[in-house]
């Protein structure tokens, strides 16, 4: 079962259209999380792609990550509820609804308006060089799993 593009303008509105279905009241459906520590750990995938503020794994950690985690991400297998997290995705403290809701739809539409052909092949933090639909599954999934969370 393939999921859908998030490279696709109809997907990436769509999901743009469920984070802004939340507001800053919307509560999770399970986890520890609130709505805002919500966004602000989606936030936390397209800062490592975007932005230069997350340290690379050492080569020993991109190794465990690849053989153990990678499958997990980037397949079309679901996430499990409650399932462990990297520490750089964990959230505390309170977090800016609005800024982080507004982040997150800029860096959807970004991905989208770049295109697919740019991330063929193009390197993951933390697993490598990534087709295509790995980038896809990982980049989607992330954002239905947690959409689901808070029932959008």
């Amino acid at each position: 079962m393939a999921l859908p593009n998030i490279f696709d303008q109809k997907v990436a509105d769509s999901v743009i259209e469920r984070i802004n279905n939340l507001s800053a009241e919307t509560n999770p459906l399970w986890g520890k999380m609130n709505v805002s520590q919500m966004l602000a750990h989606c936030n936390v995938t397209y800062e490592m792609i975007y932005e230069n503020k997350h340290p690379k794994p050492n080569a020993f950690l991109k190794l465990i990550l690849k053989l153990f985690v990678k499958n997990k991400v980037v397949t079309e297998i679901p996430y499990k509820r409650n399932s462990p997290t990297a520490p750089a995705f964990i959230m505390k403290g309170p977090k800016e609804f609005a800024a982080e809701k507004a982040r997150l739809a800029g860096y959807i539409r970004k991905t989208q308006q770049l295109g697919e052909r740019e991330f063929d092949g193009k390197e993951s933090l933390s697993f490598g060089p990534l087709n295509i639909t790995e980038w896809n599954n990982m980049l989607y999934k992330h954002l239905d799993h947690h959409l689901s969370q808070f029932g959008k």
